[in-house]
């Protein structure tokens, strides 16, 4: 007996239902304790009030120089975006390089202290289709630091970029809006964008995060619909840091990831 094209598609559709579910559902438990962990915006404003940054690294970061040949291909003054931007040096440096960057970030007191400690004189604005959010830019460099949620901007305030640099962000949301972050990412990305994204190995059972645990798997399950993705660098980042934390390894990986042509 034949199906018609109307329950057919919706067998699909139902089917497309439950692998998602199946494969959200083995990512969760992969993730061990952390699957439900939950961080409010306000914590990691505390965090920023309590000078408990310990993720802020005072130098450019070693993965992005060893691969940002990999992310410009070649490209002059391209536009960078970096999500969670707190006040890494990363976005100095690349606009002392001829690039343009455009970063989101919750904490005030980070996004000034980027510009004070950098030296760099800077004017604040309100953003109209951001309520409460503010913008922080020096036009010298080209840099514009979004302070707000993460999730209240959209391509619709600066467009799509042609580099989007991930050093601490897919590491620290909350494992459950995962999904909802790369459908933001995705969205940023112009059709040349090439996303360099870190993320960390380690037994999730040993330490509770953030920075939280990102299987490779989950990397290629949230952007390989719609992305190439290639591993470019992995590392033994072990140290007495993450050792105080309870673990017995930690893995450093960084992934290049580009839509597909198609």
């Amino acid at each position: 007996m034949g199906v018609s094209g109307g329950l057919r598609a919706g067998l699909c559709l139902v089917l497309c239902r439950v692998v998602a579910s199946c494969a959200r559902t083995n990512f969760s438990s992969m993730q061990g304790p952390q699957g439900d962990r939950v961080m409010a915006l306000s914590e990691w404003e505390d965090r920023w009030h309590e000078d408990k940054i310990g993720f802020h690294q005072p130098h450019v970061h070693r993965m992005l120089e060893n691969n940002v040949d990999k992310v410009l291909s070649g490209r002059a003054g391209v536009r960078f975006f970096f999500p969670l931007c707190g006040k890494a040096v990363d976005m100095k440096w690349l606009a002392d390089l001829g690039h343009s960057v455009v970063g989101v970030e919750i904490s005030e007191k980070a996004v000034r202290q980027f510009f004070e400690e950098n030296n760099m004189t800077y004017s604040v604005e309100s953003v109209p289709t951001i309520p409460g959010a503010q913008l922080f830019k020096n036009s010298e460099k080209n840099i514009s630091l979004y302070q707000c949620d993460l999730y209240d901007f959209s391509s619709s305030v600066e467009g799509q970029f042609g580099a989007i640099w991930d050093r601490g962000s897919l590491v620290a949301i909350n494992p459950k809006d995962r999904e909802r972050y790369a459908a933001l990412i995705i969205s940023l990305m112009a059709g040349d964008c090439r996303y360099l994204l870190d993320t960390f190995l380690y037994n999730p059972d040993q330490y509770k995060g953030p920075p939280f645990f990102v299987p490779d798997e989950q990397v290629h399950g949230l952007f390989g619909s719609r992305c190439d993705v290639e591993l470019l660098q992995s590392v033994d980042a072990l140290t007495d840091k993450q050792r105080a934390w309870g673990m017995d390894s930690f893995t450093e990986n960084v992934h290049l990831i580009t839509l597909k042509s198609s």
